[in-house]
């Protein structure tokens, strides 16, 4: 269940960088859960792209300079600090690169990590829970290694 919400303004992005960006973004939320790469996980990790004409972004004393406002939504404890910071990191790292704006925009590059208490997640009708998401991402884990270990040979399984 992560997802980004990245708000920036629309002159920011090339197109290509427009179509390439959300999904960069959600493999590296993914990567950085600890989530297999799986095509179960990959359809559910969604990132957003809010694009805001520059005059709509504001400080308190007039237009602000080009900034980018990332939300991240995970469940409470997908993430150590640890995990934290890299995401942050390399969250940034894919924002400045896309935009062109440098290094020196990295303060102008927002992380903002939410965590959904237990519970308090929905979907297809029911509330799902962090132990559920754990169990479903060990069976994807397991789906993955089976094919692996069938081609094997036998002194190799054992």
């Amino acid at each position: 269940m992560p997802r980004l919400e990245v708000t920036i303004p629309d002159d920011a992005l090339s197109p290509a960088a427009r179509e390439e960006l959300p999904g960069k973004l959600a493999a590296t939320l993914l990567r950085w859960e600890g989530a297999p790469d799986s095509e179960f996980f990959r359809a559910i990790s969604w990132a957003h792209l809010r694009e805001l004409p520059r005059a709509a972004m504001r400080t308190p004393d007039g237009e602000a300079d080009p900034h980018a406002v990332v939300d991240v939504t995970v469940p409470s404890g997908a993430l150590s600090d640890r995990r934290k910071a890299g995401l942050v990191e390399d969250v940034t790292d894919q924002i400045l690169d896309a935009t062109g704006w440098g290094a020196d925009a990295a303060l102008r590059v927002w992380v903002i990590i939410g965590e959904v208490p237990d519970g308090n997640w929905g979907a297809g009708k029911q509330v799902i829970r962090f132990e559920q998401l754990r169990e479903a991402a060990k069976a994807e884990r397991e789906k993955a290694e089976a094919p692996a270990q069938a081609n094997q040979p036998a002194e190799a399984r054992a």
